[in-house]
């Protein structure tokens, strides 16, 4: 068994729209980013990386690069777990948690979940999204942007 660690933080801003965890949550107000700012699978992918002792996400998919420019992070997501299945691995669970003031996330998580089940191919049992604010405390606070924090156990086939 392997345990990884991802977090990822980004800040509001730019013209992309908002997209956490593979679903559409504002076309106005997005986060400044390279790819397309879903910072849930951008904390996922290196939770994952983290548990297959891989590296990190810009190790793979540098923010220079510029076939990353506004890439789904799905894609980014799909590849990564394809290089780690290689490696005989299957994801025992995910648990994950969104800190953000605005917008409120309780009626996205169900879709969220069910878009990472589809894209890792695994049971939506095996995965726990959870949403919190930072209590009006620091830059997530004063609604300057998002973090996510991922955890992940893997298991050696």
């Amino acid at each position: 068994m392997r345990v990884g660690y991802g977090f990822d933080i980004h800040a509001f801003g730019g013209s992309k729209p908002l997209i956490i965890g593979g679903v559409l949550i504002s076309k106005k107000k997005g986060l400044i980013a390279h790819s397309n700012g879903d910072l849930l699978i951008h904390a996922l992918i290196d939770s994952l990386l983290g548990a297959a002792a891989m590296g990190d996400i810009g190790s793979f998919f540098p923010s220079k690069d510029k076939r990353y420019k506004n890439i789904d992070s799905k894609i980014l997501l799909q590849n990564i777990w394809e290089k780690i299945k290689l490696k005989n691995y299957c994801i025992c669970n995910i648990d994950i948690t969104i800190i953000a003031e605005y917008p409120k996330m309780s009626s996205y998580i169900f879709s969220m979940k069910s878009n990472l089940s589809r894209y890792l191919k695994i049971s939506i049992d095996n995965i726990s999204i959870k949403a919190t604010s930072s209590k009006m405390i620091g830059c997530i606070g004063r609604k300057e942007g998002i973090a996510c924090h991922s955890s992940v156990l893997i298991l050696k086939k």
